[in-house]
C-alpha cells in the first residue's frame, strides 16, 4: 500500500506570491491514497474562481484550480505505507469529509508560518499544515515542528519517498504506474 504526495504549481495569484516569498517552485501540497491521484485531499480554492471561498476539497487535476490553470506543473511521489498506517489514514481523512462545511482555510496561519510563528487555529488549516498533520498521526513523519509552521518544502524531506512522476498535471497518467492514457512520461 502506498500513500500520495502531490506537490504543485498551480498558478493562482496566491501560490504566484508564495513562491516569490519562499523561492520554492511548488507550494501546493495534497494527498491522496490512489495512484490515479482520482481523488486528492487538501486545503485550497472550494471555487476556483474566488481565492476567498477556500477550505476542504477534494480535488483532482480535472477539475479545480488544476482546470482552470492549464499549465500546473507537479511532482507525485508515493511512500509505503502498512495496513494500521492505511486504516488510520482512512479514518482522519473520514473525519474530514464528514465534516467538510466546518473546516476553513488558514489564511492567517499561513502568513504567520513564513514568520516562523504557529498559529493554531481549531478547523483552519492550509495545505502543508492539514497534510502534515495527517503523516504525524499515522506515525510516518516525526518532526519537531508543529504542522502550523510546516511547509510544502519541509514535507520533501520524508524518508522513503519515491518520484514517480514529475511533469504538467494534465499528462499525469499513462505510464507504468498510472491506468488512464493521457500521454504522461513517468519518472
Amino acid at each position: 500500500m502506498y500513500v500520495y504526495l502531490v506537490f504543485s504549481k498551480t498558478g493562482t495569484w496566491l501560490s504566484r506570491v508564495l513562491t516569490f516569498v519562499t523561492g520554492e517552485k511548488y507550494v501546493h501540497t495534497s494527498i491522496s491514497l490512489d495512484q490515479d491521484l482520482k481523488t486528492m485531499y487538501s486545503f485550497g480554492r472550494v471555487r476556483p474562481n474566488n481565492p476567498f471561498s477556500a477550505g476542504f476539497i477534494r480535488e483532482n487535476f480535472n477539475k479545480g484550480v488544476f482546470l482552470k490553470q492549464s499549465n500546473c506543473e507537479c511532482i507525485v511521489y508515493r511512500i509505503k505505507i502498512n495496513e494500521i498506517q492505511h486504516a488510520m489514514l482512512i479514518n482522519e481523512i473520514s473525519r474530514f469529509i464528514a465534516s467538510d462545511r466546518s473546516f476553513r482555510y488558514n489564511f492567517l496561519g499561513l502568513f504567520t508560518a513564513a514568520m516562523n510563528i504557529p498559529m493554531r487555529r481549531e478547523n483552519y488549516y492550509f495545505c502543508s499544515q492539514f497534510v502534515s498533520e495527517l503523516l504525524i498521526k499515522i506515525n510516518l513523519l516525526q518532526n519537531s515542528f508543529p504542522p502550523e509552521l510546516i511547509k510544502p518544502m519541509d514535507l520533501y524531506h520524508i524518508e522513503g519517498k519515491e518520484e514517480i512522476y514529475k511533469g504538467f498535471t494534465w499528462q499525469y497518467g499513462t505510464s507504468s504506474l498510472g491506468n488512464t492514457n493521457r500521454g504522461c512520461v513517468a519518472k
